[in-house]
């Protein structure tokens, strides 16, 4: 598939110069502004950036500092076209994230074997990146697999839960409901982070976490611990490895998903907008799992039910803005687990023949 490059310069000469050297390798797209680039940007993702440092309203840096500002595009390599040549404006250049630097009036030789080097180093650098992520995604479920399997009586919750936040962020966005703070978030990588939402239950004992009975006031106190140890344990792991894309935000999950609206959760007792958006989010998918799920302590609740607990709950245990949007799905989330309930039928005849 051929690579589409954005050329971004007042000048019409040089933007037919670009096309007529590159045309005939790569999509061409001619742009005379850096303000006109971003408006293309909303609907075209390319490659590589060509981009002029002197233009008017908008010059290259302010360019590059937009774009390196936004995560949406901010790993898309950009080189500099300029007629200066001086260290200060090749050093301000590297520093704000540019990758090469291109002198005009620019040859075709040059301009193309600069072209391939950059594409050619960007092209192995996704590879990799997307390789590295995919290890620690499997690790992540890997571990939050080796979590549940020590808890008997929440088989599948952690698939569950990840597929019902997916669901109701998605409506979130589609309904506007604090679209601000989803707008940023990487829906594929959340869905690996609320996976180890019950991490901390690695710190609790078997003897409480299969207890068929109600737990006493001392183990209820040890279960609500996982809370606290699963921030830990992912903070220690954070200090170890650097990582954070993943991790702060399963922290957050980790940490905040029994917090109440009205301030009566744990561990910190916070309330309203104190409580962070993912644990907002993961508190209703937590919750309505529980309830439609059979514990050894308890019978599975209908679908119906559990939405009217949730629903009665509404600004005092959950955000009443997430409740809404919940309640207009709800119907996704019983058919997502009507789904998984034929699925681990169909794996059980499997297994047994």
């Amino acid at each position: 598939m051929r690579k589409t490059i954005f050329v971004v310069d007042d000048s019409n000469t040089n933007l037919a110069k670009a096309e007529e050297c590159l045309e005939e390798l790569y999509n061409v797209i001619t742009i005379p502004s850096g303000i006109q680039m971003f408006k293309k940007l909303d609907r075209i993702r390319p490659d590589l950036i060509l981009l002029d440092i002197e233009m008017p309203e908008m010059n290259g840096f302010e360019a590059l500092k937009k774009l390196k500002s936004n995560k949406l595009y901010d790993t898309i390599p950009v080189i500099f076209l300029t007629a200066r040549s001086d260290v200060e404006t090749e050093t301000r250049g590297f520093e704000m994230g540019v990758v090469d630097f291109i002198s005009k009036p620019f040859s075709a030789p040059v301009l193309l074997n600069r072209i391939k080097c950059q594409i050619d180093i960007n092209e192995i650098i996704l590879k990799r990146t997307a390789a590295l992520e995919n290890t620690q995604r499997n690790m992540m479920f890997v571990l939050a697999d080796l979590v549940e399997s020590r808890d008997e009586g929440t088989g599948g919750h952690i698939d569950r839960t990840t597929k019902y936040v997916r669901i109701l962020t998605e409506a979130m966005i589609e309904q506007g409901v604090y679209v601000d703070d989803l707008g940023e978030w990487d829906l594929d990588v959340l869905a690996v982070c609320a996976a180890l939402h019950d991490v901390g239950k690695i710190g609790v004992s078997d003897l409480i976490l299969n207890k068929p009975d109600k737990l006493s006031r001392e183990e209820y106190t040890k279960m609500q611990s996982h809370a606290i140890n699963g921030a830990l344990i992912i903070s220690r792991v954070i200090e170890r490895t650097g990582e954070d894309k993943f991790l702060q935000t399963a922290k957050l999950f980790a940490e905040f998903h029994h917090e109440c609206w009205d301030g009566s959760g744990y561990p910190h007792g916070l309330k309203n907008y104190e409580i962070p958006l993912q644990g907002r989010i993961m508190a209703i998918a937590d919750v309505y799992d529980a309830l439609v799920s059979e514990r050894p302590y308890k019978v599975a609740f209908s679908d119906e039910a559990a939405v009217d607990i949730i629903s009665q709950d509404s600004g005092v245990k959950f955000d009443p803005a997430i409740v809404d949007v919940f309640l207009s799905i709800k119907e996704k989330f019983k058919e997502t687990r009507l789904n998984q309930i034929i699925d681990e039928k169909v794996r059980k005849h499997a297994d047994y023949i």
